[in-house]
């Protein structure tokens, strides 16, 4: 299968709790011999949604929630009378069980099941007892729904469609440079353009076909160079860089030149699901993690570390329009901020005076040990951002 947007999704059953101000997001799975002794056995299903949790008291709540469907189904744990969501159940299979743990003060919380092609199940609503506030309580987290979503998409949407022109315009650039027999201010153009299209990460959904044909990578068991069905920035990129005739690459400039315009002037009828932004946050410099920083993406350039400063950069302008919702639901947002621009700190201390980058093989492993930490530790904080955004129906 022939690759071209980065993005993709995990499947099995999804746990996003919410703890102490922050949304963790793992996948699991509870057999019945793994079941905590403590652990209240929760059906969810059409019939019966959250019964057999009862008379809990303050303090830790383990769940062991069964799907009695047969279909999948999202269960969700909320406050009765604020809404708010406590403990989040993705992708939760028909027969599997998923484990969620919660810590909860006094209050009345009620379980709701969402099944794929049905209303959403409304579960009894259950008091738990004692003390209102207790030590590292979950922190709950108010739902965010589509229409505070399609402001912050059509946001997002009107930036990207202004970035165009200027990619456009490098790309035009790189081509006349590639006519002209400059392949020396050629290398210099394509970085530029490159990495004004690595910006552009959260909207790659939105381009469709345009991003393989733009930016896409070799099929499985081909390189960019021998891959003859490749275009774009990466095909370019091998033959610039392995010393082809001008005469040889100019087809693939015109062509990108020619891609880019076409997404131009078909991106104002696109539309970027308001859904995206919030996962594209994270799964920017997820994939950056994944195929810049183990050097998959090089097709000659060595420049995947101005890529990963680019895709940070990216990931910037996709919290921007975000920002409204994150401010009252997500207390680590300023450090998010402060982690990103650490990051691309320690990345831009390996840009030469000349303005070059370093190639990634020369980096010491004290280095790449700094570098994967700041990486993790920034997208450990980009985590929860997709969770909180993520519309939750609601149950009557």
């Amino acid at each position: 299968m022939r690759q071209g947007a980065k993005y993709g999704a995990l499947a099995g059953a999804i746990v996003v709790v919410i703890a102490a101000g922050v949304v963790l997001t793992l996948v699991t799975r509870a057999r019945p011999s793994d079941r905590h002794s403590d652990a209240y056995l929760v059906d969810a299903g059409i019939s019966g949604c959250g019964t057999g949790w009862s008379q809990p008291t303050a303090g830790v709540q383990t769940f062991d929630v069964t799907n009695t469907s047969i279909a999948g189904m999202e269960v969700y744990l909320q406050s009765a009378a604020t809404k708010d969501v406590y403990l989040d159940l993705e992708a939760l299979g028909a027969g599997t069980t998923g484990r969620g743990q919660a810590v909860l003060g006094a209050g009345r919380y009620r379980f709701v099941c969402l099944p794929a092609d049905a209303d959403p199940i409304a579960g009894p609503v259950v008091t738990v007892s004692g003390p209102k506030h207790v030590a590292h309580a979950t922190t709950g987290i108010p739902p965010v729904t589509q229409n505070d979503l399609i402001p912050a998409s059509k946001q997002y949407g009107a930036w990207i469609e202004s970035r165009l022109p200027v990619l456009q315009s490098e790309t035009d650039r790189l081509a006349s440079d590639v006519a002209s027999g400059d392949l020396g201010r050629a290398k210099t153009d394509w970085l530029i353009a490159h990495l004004e299209y690595e910006t552009l990460g959260a909207a790659y959904g939105a381009f469709g076909d345009a991003d393989t044909a733009i930016n896409g990578r070799p099929a499985s068991g081909r390189t960019a160079l021998d891959d003859p069905e490749l275009t774009g920035f990466h095909k370019i990129e091998a033959l610039l860089f392995s010393g082809a005739q001008a005469s040889a690459i100019a087809p693939y400039t015109t062509r990108l030149g020619n891609d880019v315009a076409a997404l131009r002037a078909d991106f104002p009828n696109a539309r970027i699901d308001p859904l995206d932004i919030g996962l594209r946050a994270h799964e920017i410099l997820e994939n950056a993690l994944q195929f810049e920083l183990t050097g998959k993406t090089d097709a000659g350039s060595h420049s995947n570390l101005a890529t990963v400063d680019a895709n940070l950069t990216g990931t910037v302008h996709a919290l921007g329009p975000l920002r409204g919702i994150l401010k009252t639901r997500y207390p680590d947002l300023a450090k998010t901020d402060a982690a990103i621009a650490a990051t691309q700190h320690l990345l831009e201390s390996f840009r030469q005076a000349d303005g070059s980058w370093a190639a990634l093989n020369t980096l010491t492993t004290a280095q790449r040990e700094q570098l994967d930490a700041h990486v993790d530790a920034t997208l450990e904080l980009l985590a929860p951002i997709a969770a909180i955004c993520d519309v939750r129906r609601s149950a009557s």
